[in-house]
């Protein structure tokens, strides 16, 4: 997962970047919704480790880091709905009944 989050982020296409988070949670319905903030937050991490020069010439770490929060806080709200644990197929109903954010971006 953070492979293929990774390959995304360094796309260099951005349809590819903004379908990331949406792929994932179809790709990988039974994982654990966390593991999708803890695949990008790593894949954003090893980017910026790896490619120090990454931010200047493609804005991927901001992008990272704030996908990372938005999932998070979408992770949040489908377990303060009483869905503890919650898994990826969780979100992709949270974002079909409650917030489209995840699944507009093409």
């Amino acid at each position: 997962m953070i492979e293929f989050a990774m390959e995304e982020l360094l796309s260099g296409n951005s349809q590819r970047k903004r379908a990331m988070v949406r792929r994932m949670a179809e790709q990988w319905p039974g994982e654990p919704a966390l593991a999708l903030v803890y695949a990008v937050t790593s894949a954003t991490e090893a980017i910026e480790d790896s490619f120090r020069e990454a931010p200047s010439q493609d804005p991927v770490i901001p992008l990272g880091y704030r996908l990372s929060a938005l999932i998070s806080a979408d992770v949040h709200a489908v377990q303060s709905m009483g869905q503890v644990p919650s898994v990826a197929e969780d979100l992709l109903h949270f974002w079909r009944r409650v917030d489209p954010l995840f699944l507009r971006l093409q």
